[in-house]
């Protein structure tokens, strides 16, 4: 076996690696640990919000840490190709191609459709119908394109031949099985095992166990000395220096012990825990896809002898001057810093083209920073033109470098975690002292000794955001004068009472169900960690959120960090809106100065074009159900849609039988009609009302029913008023009543208003029904209706419209051979094609419309999603009123 035979040759080599090199303290050298200049871990309870706040310094943005951000990113990669259920008939399948992912989430398209993304739809991994592609024919299902992209191709065997031809498919093990939906840091379990690159041969490997894995930072060990914890090495798993067991085979290199191991065990010892470790990483291997975001090395352009600017490795404090002493091959060299004595001590470093670091002469120079001269160097002031003269070498041109001036939104004075270089097994919190180019210089809290600030690269994987010790369980060293929790005299305020300003609390109806309280003080992780936050889809999902695209979304995210949680729970909330930008527009509007918030930047796209809106977020779990409350009233949806609570049958605010008109109200986008005190009501019928501004005439166009008269000004902005009389035909009638919905709400809201029946929970289409208990007796609807009203039209002009609409609704009256809820594509395609909407069918077909799809359909959504002009718009709104009008009529009740 040519690795063994390697590694019986290297064990009687007697020395061969610099014996001046020894452990590099990034490595966790324990003796170094024990150094003088260790934290204090005081028993303080450390409060970061606090210790913000008394500092007035800012937290560094979680976008900077690009690592962080890969690491809770979804196993399964955009261009992945897999089998899922047909939406229109889910006992046939095909291949779909993920377009993007969001936590659990995938964005898929049928293949086929090629760049159009209109049929594009989201699906839940741990819920969906999803397989790896071939599954269909092992398991002898149908294998069929979607209806709306049947014709498109004659031979869909060979049009599949050529779209997975070199394309990859998602593996079986993320889609079946203990492993599925799990994201790569999930993957790393203690125990697993992975091939470590020596760190200065770039040849020689040693496999190493994960002792314990914290968010993806890594601690191992290497496998013979599971006896001793003195050589643990802390790495970030993104780290290009693992590999999963049996690359360094494959690429026939050396499988050695480090040199600094070496003499702890015997030739024979060695070889049996290599031989162990070998069997246990084939019987258990580690997924492949815990490598798949590792950055390919590129080329790099140094050769011998050339001269740059590094940090020192050893101890991060300084920058000196350096050489390129050994070029291994086109992807690693050696670089070692400058020591002019007689008898030097070589530090070297084993570097790629992008390693952190390394620097092109004069940077320092250029950016103010101090370069301290070579050990050994004779001239008082160093200067790179006499230094390059006197050591007759060439400078690393710039090209060889990445970029040196990114900064990665890093700057002066922000808080953040880091390791302690001298003790890579602690992190500290840390404090940015100065930002040049892409290095920080960085302050650690905590020490026992004083220590110089230390430099670390902004793409450094030894850095994380403020939060990610306690959202990983780990301990944070903290200040020495830690920031204890100060008792703080604010309103507790409970979360159902939570409102907007501009409703008058003595008019909201509190008569409603209690919501239950989530229990959050038993929380893990402290007070930042949010409870797990349902999806509660059967509630009211108001005029932003598209009712089918909340259904595709998983029932619950987290526990975990609050604003992590939040940030992922509001930007699925986002993506399921009607009008992204919309959304973002109302959330940015969510706050409250009692709120012990962040500033996150959540990003909408919508038509191409991408919009940004930085939003308040809080940080800690005792307001996180008052925050979702907040959101879901500006959104103007159930308070309980996505919340703390699970609402497994009814909801506790009973939406299930509240019109959009009753959550307007409740919210207060418009005032709530409030009864009139006995006595007061003479007074308003005698004409002290304040007019109310009519509705414009062209809403008739596509409301085909009888209008009725109301005394309610909602288009106002005071207080709309009405009579005794007249506000129970508005209370009880807005239920059953499509029409009302439709005047009282603006455009953004669907007028549909009938229930649907639970047999397609995928469509999650909501079209509420009255019950006949709800509806007034015909006869006192009619005399309602014809009431004289004080501030109408003349009656004469009044009664001419009634009898317009009447006459009108007599001669577009609709009779509907099926009910529309039971309507398949092809049946809505065929209505369309009886229309003077016919042109518009192809689009009904491409965009998978079926009945309860269609009784959805507004003129603001027909005129986004179809892309249409205002006047087909109506048009086409016209023929889907007459739709409605005729399902009320026929199948309603």
């Amino acid at each position: 076996m040519e690795t063994r035979a390697s590694f019986i040759a290297t064990m009687q080599e007697t020395q061969h690696l610099s014996p001046e090199m020894g452990q590099s303290p990034a490595n966790g050298n324990r003796e170094q640990f024990d150094s003088d200049e260790g934290s204090s871990i005081e028993d303080a309870d450390f409060n970061w919000d606090e210790f913000l706040e008394e500092t007035g310094a800012s937290a560094a943005p979680h976008t900077s840490f690009k690592h962080v951000e890969i690491s809770l990113q979804s196993s399964f990669q955009p261009g992945m190709k897999l089998e899922v259920a047909n939406k229109s008939n889910p006992d046939t399948y095909w291949v779909a191609t993920i377009i993007t992912t969001c936590g659990q989430l995938l964005l898929l398209r049928y293949c086929g459709y090629g760049d159009d993304r209109r049929a594009d739809f989201w699906c839940d991994v741990m819920t969906a119908d999803l397989h790896p592609v071939g599954w269909c024919t092992q398991n002898n299902k149908v294998l069929m394109p979607p209806d709306a992209i049947k014709e498109k191709y004659m031979d869909w065997t060979e049009f599949l031949i050529h779209d997975l031809t070199g394309a990859r498919t998602a593996p079986a093990n993320l889609l079946e099985g203990p492993l599925r939906g799990k994201n790569p840091v999930d993957l790393i379990t203690v125990d697993s095992l992975i091939e470590l690159q020596d760190s200065q041969n770039p040849f020689q490997y040693w496999i190493v166990s994960v002792v314990e894995n914290v968010g993806g930072r890594l601690r191992l060990r290497y496998v013979g000395l599971e006896e001793t914890e003195s050589y643990d090495q802390w790495l970030f798993y993104l780290d290009c220096r693992l590999r999963p067991v049996g690359w360094c085979q494959e690429n026939k290199y050396r499988m050695d012990p480090p040199a600094d191991i070496y003499s702890l065990k015997t030739i024979s010892e060695w070889k049996c825990a290599l031989e162990k470790s070998l069997n246990d990483a084939a019987n258990f291997p580690l997924p492949m896809e815990v490598f798949k975001d590792h950055a390919d090395l590129r080329n790099h352009f140094f050769t011998v002898g050339m001269k740059l600017e590094a940090v020192n490795v050893r101890e991060p404090f300084h920058i000196y001057p350096a050489s390129v002493t050994k070029v291994f091959n086109n992807h690693y060299l050696q670089v070692t810093i400058d020591d002019l004595r007689p008898e030097p001590s070589k530090i070297s470093m084993l570097c790629h083209a992008d390693s952190l670091g390394i620097l092109p002469i004069q940077w320092c120079l250029k950016n103010g920073v101090n370069l301290t001269p070579p050990k050994g160097y004779s001239g008082q002031d160093f200067d790179w033109a006499d230094y390059q003269k006197q050591c007759g070498a060439e400078a690393a041109p710039h090209l060889c470098f990445r970029n040196t001036s990114f900064s990665r939104g890093f700057t002066k004075n922000m808080k953040l975690e880091a390791v302690n270089p001298r003790n890579p097994a602690e992190i500290c919190v840390a404090s940015i002292t100065s930002v040049k180019g892409r290095l920080m210089w960085l302050h650690l809290e905590g020490l026992q000794m004083p220590s110089p600030e230390y430099i670390v690269d902004v793409e450094s994987m030894d850095i994380f955001p403020v939060g990610w010790c306690e959202a990983n369980a780990y301990n944070l060293t903290p200040p020495h004068k830690a920031v204890l929790r100060r008792k703080r005299r604010i309103a507790v305020v409970q979360p159902e009472k939570q409102l907007p300003s501009t409703v008058p609390v003595e008019k909201i109806p509190h008569d409603l169900c209690p919501v239950p309280q989530p229990d959050t003080t038993g929380t893990i992780n402290g007070r930042y960690c949010c409870p797990q936050l349902y999806i509660n889809h059967r509630c009211f999902s108001g005029p932003y959120l598209n009712k089918g695209r909340i259904a595709e979304l998983p029932q619950s995210v987290g526990p975990g960090k609050c604003v992590l949680v939040l940030k992922e729970v509001l930007s699925m909330v986002i993506n399921a809106a009607y009008k992204p930008g919309s959304v973002l527009r109302e959330l940015q509007l969510v706050e409250d100065p009692q709120w012990n918030f962040q500033e996150e930047t959540l990003k909408a796209k919508y038509r191409g074009k991408t919009y940004r809106a930085t939003v308040k977020i809080v940080r800690t779990s005792d307001q996180v159900a008052d925050f979702c409350r907040r959101v879901c009233a500006k959104l103007e949806c159930c308070p309980n849609l996505f919340s703390p609570v699970l609402v497994a049958e009814v909801c506790p605010e009973n939406c299930s039988i509240h019109t959009k008109t009753k959550y307007t109200y409740y919210y207060g986008k418009r005032k709530k009609i409030i009864k009139p005190p006995i006595g007061e009501n003479n007074n308003m019928k005698s004409g002290h009302i304040k007019p109310a501004r009519r509705r414009k005439r062209r809403k008739s166009i596509f409301v085909q029913k009888k209008r009725r008269s109301s005394a309610v000004d909602l288009n106002a902005a005071g207080s709309a008023e009405e009579s005794e009389d007249d506000e129970p035909d508005v209370m009880e009638d807005e239920t059953g009543s499509e029409e009302t919905s439709s005047e009282l709400r603006d455009d953004q809201t669907d007028t549909s208003s009938a229930e649907v029946p639970s047999a397609r929970p995928r469509r999650a289409v909501t079209l509420r029904s009255s019950t006949e208990s709800d509806r007034p007796p015909p006869t006192e609807r009619a005399r309602r209706s014809r009431r004289p009203q004080p501030h109408s039209y003349g009656e004469a002009e009044k009664c001419a419209q009634v009898k317009e609409e009447i006459k009108q609704e007599e001669e577009e009256k609709l009779i509907l051979d099926s009910n529309p809820l039971e309507w398949t594509v092809t049946d809505v395609v065929r209505f369309i094609k009886l229309t003077d909407c016919a042109p518009l069918a192809k689009i009904f077909q491409e965009q998978d419309i079926d009945g309860q799809a269609l009784l959805l359909l507004t003129l603001p959504t027909v005129q986004e999603c179809m892309e249409l002009k205002l006047g087909p718009a109506i048009k086409l709104c016209h023929q889907i009123e007459r739709v409605k009008v005729a399902f009320y009529a026929q199948y309603a009740n």
